[in-house]
């Protein structure tokens, strides 16, 4: 049975409380010393590490009020309207992702990638702890070419400064088509405080 199945009955495993004490990589510093004092609009960010209760949670811990959403959902495959058991089935080539709605008057980019990279171990490939599958890879998936050159220096600042001997899996590519996540995925540890809490999600620095 999938893992994520059996975890909705619940489960002894814990996630670690994350703290956050503002950007640690030059980059994120930079583009944060650089926001604007006021912004026109919202930005989406969107990002996949793993299973996604976890990294939803995390963000909306982290960043609180600096964020106006966050959805977890699916993206990055070639079926319509996929549902969570086909996604998990590896049919679909779907990621399991979190959607970002942020106001870059209060957070940037760069600061919500290398976040992404503290939150898991971005070396393994198609997985993250005891969750496994091409559904579980590590991704950031863009919304312009100015945030996939964002994501590559941030990416390349993490690998100097913390895989300088070890290749990095995350892939960047261009959003595709998004969806949803169905219902009862949306704020899961938050709604179900005793249930599973993706015990591979937690801050590496």
């Amino acid at each position: 049975m999938l893992l994520h199945v059996r975890s909705l009955f619940g489960s002894a495993h814990r996630m670690a409380r994350p703290t956050y004490a503002g950007p640690t990589l030059p980059t994120a510093i930079a583009a944060s010393q650089a926001l604007p004092s006021s912004s026109s609009g919202t930005q989406t960010a969107v990002v996949a590490n793993g299973c996604f209760w976890g990294t939803e949670h995390m963000y909306r811990k982290a960043f609180k009020d600096k964020l106006e959403d966050v959805k977890v959902g699916y993206t990055g495959g070639h079926a319509d309207s996929p549902n969570y058991r086909q996604v998990c089935s590896g049919s679909t080539n779907h990621a399991e992702a979190c959607k970002i709605t942020f106001d870059p008057s209060k957070v940037s980019y760069a600061e919500l990638i290398e976040f992404h990279f503290r939150m898991h171990d971005p070396t393994q490939v198609n997985r993250q702890g005891p969750d496994t599958g091409t559904q579980y890879r590590t991704a950031i998936f863009t919304t312009s070419d100015e945030q996939a050159e964002i994501a590559k220096k941030v990416m390349a600042e993490v690998k100097d400064a913390h895989y300088p001997d070890q290749n990095i899996a995350t892939m960047v590519e261009p959003l595709a088509k998004w969806w949803d996540a169905e219902d009862y995925h949306q704020e899961y540890l938050h709604n179900n405080p005793g249930g599973y809490e993706c015990p591979s999600h937690v801050l590496h620095w």
